[in-house]
């Protein structure tokens, strides 16, 4: 065999522990090693590596397609080299250079020739169309129609060429001048250095991390999410005109948090359908900028967002279920009123170009053969782009889930359901042989390509010389820039939640306070401020760096030997310093060795004995302590929000590079806080729902107490949209109908209590603005959410209790009113969902809440000529 590529190695681990996986390219097989510290691992069959953790944990598989993220499972900044036996210049450990060049030459052995890695590419120009010689072909010539140059290249291709396109690593043509393209990068809350298609190895040594996305979301503002996303487009952008990323990036995540032990739940906007899709539009929107000046045309794409994962994802690694084999059984309801609505809004609002068809089956058919789902989103929302499978979610629906009875039938359910490409290597292992069998057509793939080559052309990849595209100026300057830095402080000052303030401790008074003491491991250790999905952070300042800038006389003591908190050591030294500080600040909550992909939590409660150290520093501290929560899932810390003890709660997710000054800003007062929960914060019972449950609505004749705010019947620890500020607010509506009229597009005979949408005459004309005064009682200024909510009396069956509808941050002056105003549309706004399915708009009484204000709207149909005839 000849090595065609280079070794990918991502070390993964917390040291001493590190777990390095290693990737080789051999012919259009990846293989995948994996070195761990403490750990064995064997090479299984050529497929997958197996990996047995001697902490007794059980067992893990990963395909070898599954380079990252499946074994990202400790360290939130994991390091990615690539190198090539040409330049031999491995700058790691002596020990792990040895195992990999044992892997190296095992590979090697299989051909002489293999000690010249990458020949063929590097014979290629660097970009396809490159002058003289590659700039003639039609798909090169501009001012040409994007699905004329698609198809033009594609006839051009022969069918082995073609099947190398289906893999996130496309080959190269040499022929036509073509290089390999690299589908997979991530960049959910920065770049990171998940997959292969982003490397820190060169001009550029670290990127913006901003908080993780479950943060973000909590500021409840459209702006500051579409102002994020191009802040990240512009560092991809940059890294790629500089050869260490691409221009297709797999985010964002926009599944429902469904459940509050899902370990991807971080990774989200929350629980609520609306947020959800908001927050899906503006990150599509200003990471492609496609429609920066009106409407898109050819080469106008920056990059490229993919919207995942469709559909019903939210379950990694639970009891005995895992992702891979998870059958998610969704009613209809739950479907189209839950699951759908932010993948419809990120295509039909968001015009996003890629879509990721999930692992898990949806009513007993995977998701990547779901061609109804697929064909949904192309015919019913405009969906133009490509279709990428989860990475080896192709492989999984014959070798894991047994649904197919051959790799061939695999590949044609998928390909004939609409998907374009495959993360992993079966379609390259398997295409040919499925085309002789007669289980697919060349015309499969010929459709797959021209989405595919589509996007491609909109990215400008076939237009000659990248640096004199529009993005070509972009460079490491780019990067880390001052701007982006307060851009993802803005975030975590907008999104962090007060959740208790008893006797209003907060905000401190710097002059008042001497000394300070600040407990927990994650109040030095950065590294755990970013969540998954990260890569390199500029410059992070710890919570110890931002309270000494304040108080230089802070102290600090990790109490615990790492987060899990496993046993009392440290314990003593933190009683210490607590009972001399003036103030004392503990850190407790989660990382990634609690919530992560491929890992849900079981608890809800503090882990290890986290509550045990809360408890003993609240009995020695000279004045009730402040706690603050890091992680994404919600926490069960009701001892503590009933603790007179604990007089201060705030929650700061993962809050990225600058969390550190963040908190310290808050703590102190120069910022009011304003963040609303995006999910509900659940007792610890509820451990007892199997999360393998996919059902939101309740069901009292089971004990099945529904999910999130919409339908969940049980006692929260805290409600979604909850969060304190320094301030009182107060609210009065200054505009709002009380009655609107419908006009149907059809006359029907007599009335009934709902309307179908789609026989509503004109939506558009029943939109409606509310105004509110938002009054600021305290002397404080702030950063403030206004949530509008709606709840109807409906009996359609399952109509939520109450819904999101809207929602604004206004800022706000001390003492003064300020005016907002929130656009309703009654058709998406104010509908349900019945149970089969169906989309309706309740008639009769709806009312609109706004803490505890409301206000009643009546939905009538207009009197017509028909019915007066009835």
């Amino acid at each position: 065999m000849k090595v065609v590529g280079c070794f990918q190695i991502s070390p993964t681990g917390i040291p001493p522990a590190t777990r390095y996986t290693v990737t080789c390219v051999v012919k259009t097989n990846q293989y995948v090693f994996t070195v761990t510290s403490g750990q064995k691992c064997r090479k299984h069959k050529q497929k997958h590596t197996e990996l047995t953790d001697t902490r007794n944990r059980k067992p893990f598989t990963t395909y070898s397609t599954l380079i990252t993220p499946n074994l990202r499972d400790s360290l939130p900044h994991p390091v990615k080299r690539a190198w090539s036996w040409s330049n031999a210049s491995m700058r790691l450990h002596q020990p792990l250079q040895w195992i990999l060049l044992f892997f190296f030459l095992l590979a090697a052995s299989f051909d002489p020739l293999a000690t010249s890695l990458a020949s063929d590419d590097a014979q290629l120009p660097k970009v396809p169309c490159e002058s003289p010689n590659y700039s003639s072909f039609p798909f090169c010539n501009t001012s040409l129609p994007v699905a004329v140059r698609a198809r033009n290249l594609v006839s051009l291709l022969t069918l082995p060429e073609k099947i190398q396109q289906l893999s996130n690593t496309a080959g190269a043509v040499p022929r036509l001048g073509l290089p390999t393209f690299e589908w997979w990068s991530e960049s959910l809350h920065g770049i990171a250095v998940n997959g292969p298609g982003v490397a820190f190895n060169g001009s550029v040594r670290a990127a913006t991390e901003f908080p993780q996305v479950i943060l973000t979301a909590a500021a409840f503002n459209r702006t500051l999410w579409r102002a994020v996303a191009r802040a990240i487009a512009v560092e991809a952008r940059a890294m790629y005109n500089v050869g260490q990323a691409g221009l297709t990036y797999w985010a964002p995540n926009i599944n429902i948090f469904r459940d509050p032990r899902w370990g991807r739940g971080q990774e989200t906007p929350g629980e609520d359908p609306l947020v959800a899709s908001e927050y899906a539009v503006e990150y599509v929107k200003g990471f492609q900028g496609e429609y920066d000046n009106g409407e898109a045309g050819s080469s106008s794409m920056m990059l490229s967002a993919c919207c995942k994962h469709y559909t019903a994802y939210d379950l990694d690694r639970w009891g005995n279920y895992t992702r891979y084999i998870f059958d998610a059984q969704v009613t209809e309801q739950d479907m189209e009123d839950t699951y759908q609505p932010p993948f419809e809004s990120c295509i039909k609002e968001g015009h996003a170009s890629c879509l990721m068809c999930a692992y898990n089956q949806v009513n007993g058919v995977p998701a990547c053969a779901r061609g109804d789902l697929l064909e949904k989103a192309r015919k019913e929302w405009g969906f133009d782009g490509y279709v990428t499978s989860d990475c080896d979610a192709v492989a999984i629906i014959y070798e894991d889930q047994q649904y197919s009875s051959s790799p061939e039938d695999s590949i044609a359910s998928v390909l004939k359901a609409g998907m374009d490409i495959n993360c992993g290597t079966y379609l390259l292992r398997f295409t040919e042989s499925a085309v002789k069998s007669g289980k697919v057509q060349e015309e499969d793939i010929d459709r797959a390509l021209l989405n595919l080559f589509s996007v491609q052309l909109r990215l400008g990849v076939f237009d000659g010389d990248h640096a004199k595209n529009r993005f070509g100026h972009l460079g490491p300057k780019n990067l880390c820039t001052q701007e982006h830095r307060e851009l993802a402080l803005e975030a975590v000052r907008q999104g962090i939640v007060l959740l208790k303030n008893e006797e209003g401790l907060l905000p401190l008074r710097k002059h008042e306070v001497s000394s300070v003491a600040i407990i927990g491991p994650a109040a030095s250790y950065t590294s755990v401020y970013g969540g998954d999905y990260t890569g390199f952070p500029c410059n992070p300042t710890s919570f110890l760096e931002g309270l000494r800038s304040y108080v230089p006389r802070t102290t600090f003591a990790a109490g615990c030997m790492d987060m899990p908190c496993e046993t009392t050591v440290g314990f003593e030294e933190a009683v210490d310093i607590a009972k001399d500080a003036d103030i004392v600040v503990m850190v407790a909550g989660l990382n990634l060795t609690e919530e992560t992909e491929d890992l849900d939590r079981h608890s809800l409660l503090l882990p290890g004995k986290q509550m045990d150290l809360v408890r003993s520093i609240a009995s020695v501290s000279k004045k009730p302590l402040i706690l603050v929560l890091i992680g994404g899932g919600p926490i069960d810390v009701s001892f503590a929000k009933e603790d007179p003890l604990v007089a201060s709660i705030l929650w700061i997710g993962y809050p990225g590079e600058v969390g550190g000054q963040a908190l310290a800003e808050a703590l102190f007062g120069d910022l009011n806080p304003g963040g609303r929960l995006p999910v509900t914060w659940y007792p610890e019972s509820f451990t007892s729902v199997p999360m393998t449950d996919m059902n939101m609505r309740a069901d009292p004749s089971r004990g099945y107490p529904g999910r999130t705010y919409r339908f969940y019947t049980g006692k929260a620890v805290y409600e979604f949209g909850y969060g304190l500020s320094y301030s009182n607010y107060s609210y009065k509506f200054l505009s709002m109908p009380e009655k609107i009229r419908l006009a149907r597009s059809s006359a029907m005979r007599g009335r009934l209590d709902v309307v179908h949408i789609e026989e509503v005459a004109s939506c558009d004309a029943m939109r409606f603005h509310v105004q509110v005064s938002v009054n600021n009682n305290g002397g404080v200024d702030g950063s403030h959410t206004v949530l509008l909510f709606s709840r109807s009396g409906t009996n359609v069956r399952g109509v939520p209790q109450k819904q999101l509808i809207g929602f604004e941050r206004v800022r706000t002056t001390c003492y003064e009113a300020t005016e907002v105003t929130i656009l309703v549309d009654p058709c998406k706004h104010l509908s349900t969902v019945n149970e089969h399915g169906q989309r309706v708009l309740p008639l009769g009484a709806h009312v609109i809440m706004l803490e505890d204000l409301e206000h009643k709207l009546v939905i009538e149909e207009e009197e017509t000529k028909m019915h007066d005839e009835l």
